[in-house]
């Protein structure tokens, strides 16, 4: 039996409202790597991508909370190689040197380094915006590690007292002063797999991760 006309408009106007949420966020993001924060509108990202700005409006709120679309779907197409932290086929030791090889491609690359720097930008003038991005971005990255760290501890297959503080420690180690170049406008080095292996071996020895 054929849907009601009712619910298949219900649908399509909720893919056509999704459609112009994710043409707003590509507009704004091509904006504000070009352009930067202040110097870009909410006028011009309705130019580009269509719509009004009472749409833009009524989806985000704010030129701030439309910066925080942007970076989030990028952080969220980076976190999906974190799911490898579950996977069970391989050893501890073989998912962190996985998830460091993904995710330093990940922070080094010119898109994820072009949303940093306008977040920082954007942090500094702004310094709620950081805080808030730290408790909802950051904190969040490293608490997922913590959890894998916690659980691998319970299991026996590590020895991490303070899981938080070594996945601060992870990070720090993986990646150096990238964000330093970040910070200066400079392109992170490119590292290739045998150097992050030698950068993360004091971790992997320290907290006796298996492997």
């Amino acid at each position: 039996m054929p849907p009601s006309p009712a619910p298949l408009e219900t649908r399509r106007a909720a893919l056509s409202r999704e459609a112009r949420r994710e043409a707003m966020i590509d507009a704004a993001e091509a904006l504000f790597f070009e352009l930067g924060f202040e110097g870009t509108t909410l006028g011009a990202v309705v130019r580009i991508s269509g719509g009004s700005l009472a749409t833009l409006y009524d989806e985000f709120g704010n030129k701030e909370n439309l910066l925080r679309a942007v970076v989030d779907r990028i952080r969220e197409e980076g976190l999906v190689d974190l799911k490898t932290l579950d996977d069970r086929a391989m050893s501890p030791r073989e998912i962190l040197l996985r998830v460091a090889s993904r995710f330093h491609a990940y922070v080094t690359a010119p898109r994820t380094l072009a949303s940093m720097r306008v977040v920082i930008g954007r942090s500094l003038a702004d310094p709620a915006f950081g805080r808030a991005f730290h408790e909802d971005v950051r904190l969040q990255l490293l608490e997922r590690i913590a959890e894998t760290f916690r659980r691998w501890t319970a299991e026996g297959q590590a020895r991490i007292d303070d899981p938080v503080a070594a996945a601060e420690l992870f990070f720090a180690s993986l990646l150096c002063d990238a964000p330093l170049k970040t910070m200066l406008g400079l392109p992170a080095e490119r590292t290739d797999e045998t150097l992050l292996a030698w950068r993360l071996q004091p971790f992997l020895d320290h907290f006796a991760i298996a492997g």
